[in-house]
C-alpha cells in the first residue's frame, strides 16, 4: 500500500508500506523528517505525531485512551487530526493514505 508523507517543509514523500507495519516505523525506514520514534512504537514518547488529513480519519480511528494521554505532550500542537504514528497499522483499507508531520 501508499502512504504519502507532507514534510515540515511543505514537500511530500510518499512510499510502499506493507500491511502490519505501523506507520512510525513507516516513516523512520524512509528518512521521513520530523518523526522520530524515540520509544520505538512503545506508546511512550509522542515523537511519532502527525496529523492525519481529513478524509482519512473516519478510517484510521479515534486515539485510545493512552495515546489520547500522550497526545497532551506532543511538541506541535494537537488538534482534532492528531495521531501518534505508532498507533497506526498499515492495511489494506488505508492504500493512499495522507499523513502530515507537524511543524513545532
Amino acid at each position: 500500500m501508499k502512504v504519502t508523507w507532507t514534510l515540515q517543509d511543505g514537500g511530500s514523500l510518499t512510499a510502499d508500506v506493507a500491511p502490519g507495519i505501523n506507520l512510525m516505523e513507516a516513516a523512520v525506514a524512509n528518512n521521513v523528517t520530523g518523526v522520530v520514534g524515540e520509544c520505538g512504537g512503545n506508546l511512550a514518547c509522542a515523537t511519532c505525531h502527525v496529523y492525519v488529513a481529513e478524509e482519512w480519519r473516519d478510517r484510521t480511528g479515534e486515539p485510545g485512551d493512552f495515546e489520547d494521554a500522550m497526545l497532551d505532550a506532543t511538541e506541535a500542537a494537537r488538534t482534532d487530526a492528531s495521531r501518534l504514528s505508532c498507533q497506526i497499522v498499515a492495511d489494506e483499507s488505508l492504500d493512499g493514505l495522507h499523513l502530515i508531520v507537524p511543524t513545532p
